[in-house]
């Protein structure tokens, strides 16, 4: 059985490896932009990602949510940290934001099962 965490970058990678096989500048440079944008600089890349999250969290992109959610998990973020953070993006979004507020604790529970195994 595929888990939330694999059905979600299976899927990404596979549209990413479509969109990028259409050789379109302007898509390329975004994407590449996005890449850059999260590297290490003056802040650190957990710092970037958390900030990434409560954006994402007041756009209500469950994609970018989920995305930040795992690069943020792969740099060490704990859930006490991740819990705040979602506290302050479900503050300044409003409620409005909770829905992706449940979808995002379900996906980061996923990411702690997939740590486990």
């Amino acid at each position: 059985m595929i888990n939330k965490v694999d059905e979600f970058n299976s899927y990404r990678a596979m549209m990413n490896d479509k969109i990028m096989a259409e050789n379109n500048k302007v898509l390329k440079r975004i994407f590449n932009l996005d890449t850059n944008a999260f590297a290490e600089g003056a802040l650190d890349k957990k710092t970037k990602e958390l900030l990434g999250l409560v954006a994402s969290l007041v756009l209500r992109c469950d994609d970018c949510v989920k995305y930040h959610l795992e690069s943020s998990h792969e740099q060490g973020v704990e859930r006490a940290q991740i819990m705040e953070t979602l506290s302050i993006g479900t503050l300044i979004g409003g409620t409005i934001v909770i829905p992706h507020l449940r979808r995002a604790f379900e996906y980061w529970e996923a990411l702690e099962e997939t740590e486990e195994k």
